[in-house]
């Protein structure tokens, strides 16, 4: 059975389009398989079904997917970090419809503080990721100068 590489429509054709896992995979670069896992590990919430119990995937969920392929293929987060900063974002996304909604000004302030706890622990989990990679940076910058002053020496002889 050939796969078309088209979204479907759901029912209505105000729907978003939904795609299939084979779609999915190779629009994202990677495997079924990985794509079930992140389901499963709650990097991505439960997919639609189709009648015959098929995957199908939003917009959204391939954007969700992406990013969490950004996050771990190009910064080197893992996938429990990755978890912790997805799930500070849907907070900070409830928090942010709440706040538009509310007009009590000491709720809006107490929002606006769990946003700031939200992107404080973000910004740590951030932090601690460029202190490892400048560690890394320093150790290999002086394996370097040690070669350098040992080609110096051989040099002199």
């Amino acid at each position: 059975m050939s796969v078309s590489q088209e979204p479907e429509t759901t029912g209505s054709e105000q729907d978003s389009p939904c795609y299939s896992i084979e779609q999915v995979a190779t629009r994202i670069g990677m495997t079924k398989r990985t794509l079930r896992y992140y389901e499963e590990m709650g990097l991505l919430p439960p997919t639609d079904r189709t009648e015959g119990n098929y995957r199908r995937y939003s917009e959204a969920d391939v954007q969700r997917l992406m990013r969490v392929k950004e996050l771990r293929s190009l910064l080197g987060f893992s996938l429990s970090e990755i978890r912790e900063l997805l799930s500070a974002d849907e907070e900070r996304d409830l928090l942010k419809a709440a706040y538009r909604a509310e007009s009590d000004p000491p709720t809006r302030l107490a929002q606006l503080d769990r946003v700031d706890e939200l992107i404080e622990k973000q910004l740590e989990l951030v932090e601690q990721k460029i202190a490892g990679l400048e560690q890394m940076r320093a150790s290999l910058q002086a394996k370097l100068a040690r070669h350098a002053q040992v080609k110096q020496q051989l040099m002199g002889n």
